[in-house]
């Protein structure tokens, strides 16, 4: 039978030359509008990732040891040598040490985003000392 014979087989009352056929390019276009609706969607959660307190991280330092967060606050102090360094970040719930191997320290008073991965050294009664891992730096 050829692909032009309107006496074939019908389905649902449907010839094959009524029945409508989507080209190759409007595929392509189809996947590649989901595709990208997909991707803006995940860049735009990504880049609303939550900011942890740091008095929340210092209570539950157990719950957050090992794992990437992102902090604001202010830079209290500072302090470097060769392209590392150490800076303490204060927001208003309390004071988190951030240790930077790839970047000198902001100045000190500069109000900056810090996303890195928390370690919690240990405990002792009620005090938590613990760091955080520098991966990026922003401004909030």
């Amino acid at each position: 039978m050829s692909r032009f014979d309107l006496s074939g087989p019908v389905d649902n009352g449907i010839s094959h030359l009524e029945r409508p056929i989507m080209s190759n390019t409007a595929h392509r276009v189809r996947r590649l509008t989901r595709f990208v609706s997909f991707a803006g969607a995940l860049f735009v959660l990504s880049a609303c990732a939550s900011v942890t307190p740091i008095g929340e991280l210092l209570d539950n330092s157990s719950r957050y040891d090992g794992k990437t967060v992102r902090i604001e606050g202010v830079v209290q102090e500072s302090a470097g040598l060769l392209g590392r360094g150490a800076y303490e970040v204060k927001d208003n719930t309390g004071k988190l040490t951030v240790i930077s191997e790839g970047a000198t320290p902001p100045r000190t008073g500069a109000r900056i985003g810090v996303k890195g991965k928390f370690q919690a050294l240990f405990t002792l009664l009620s005090k938590s000392l613990a760091v955080l891992m520098e991966q990026s730096r922003s401004q909030p």
